[in-house]
């Protein structure tokens, strides 16, 4: 019997993306400010889990995405690999201008969800944050841009993991509401910086009382406005 699954719309119909509907991790609109400090690209992916690499390259070879799908390389990888194995997964040195990460961020002491692929995409494990900077270092151009969006206590953990690899971090607090606490950061930093970090203005995600975005938000959302840096 065929997976229950989903295409779904973003940024109004200009991309789709093919899911699993009540199982696995599926992609929504909570990671979208993590692509808003990118204006336009050629993008290659990389995914670990066998069955998402197979949703993903379903969703590109979607005919909805047949506009953006020349722009699309897709490669079955683990961003933890390190030297030859990783470079034999496609991720490899010096090639990238931007770098977008969206680690687990869940804690591994969390109660975790019985469905075991979300649980995989959910789960933070020791070292993550070292292990995922230390390849995005490592295939990114000299003066590139790392962009990862996770939860506020992990800050320190991140800023340590950057090390003497990236400089110049930009911290954004996401706020749900004015006068609740942030419930993510997006981080931004430049391969090879020395400048200091940068605790950058919080963006507001929803209007006060409702769920309906803030109208910048939904710009960032929607591809509408890009997150530029402020340095």
């Amino acid at each position: 019997m065929a997976t229950p699954e989903t295409v779904d719309a973003f940024h109004y119909g200009r991309f789709h993306v093919v899911q699993p509907k009540g199982r696995g991790p599926r992609f929504g609109i909570g990671a979208m400010p993590l692509a808003a400090p990118v204006n336009r690209a050629e993008v290659t992916l990389f995914e670990r889990s066998q069955e998402m690499a197979d949703y993903a390259r379903r969703s590109i070879d979607h005919p909805l995405n047949a506009r953006i799908a020349p722009r699309l390389t897709l490669f079955q990888a683990d961003v933890t690999a390190t030297g030859n194995a990783r470079r034999a997964m496609g991720l490899e040195d010096d090639v990238f201008d931007h770098v977008i990460l969206n680690p687990p961020f869940n804690d591994g002491s969390d109660r975790r969800t019985p469905d075991a692929l979300k649980a995989e995409a959910h789960a933070m494990t020791e070292g993550l944050f070292e292990s995922w900077l230390r390849t995005a270092g490592a295939i990114m151009r000299p003066g590139g841009q790392v962009s990862l969006i996770s939860r506020p206590e992990s800050i320190a953990e991140i800023i340590d993991a950057c090390g003497r690899r990236f400089g110049g971090l930009e911290i954004t607090p996401l706020y749900p509401r004015a006068g609740e606490n942030a419930v993510r950061i997006l981080v931004t930093a430049i391969k090879g910086s020395r400048a200091r970090l940068s605790l950058r203005a919080a963006l507001t995600m929803h209007d006060e009382g409702t769920h309906r975005f803030s109208a910048y938000v939904d710009d960032l959302n929607n591809g509408r406005a890009a997150y530029a840096r402020k340095r």
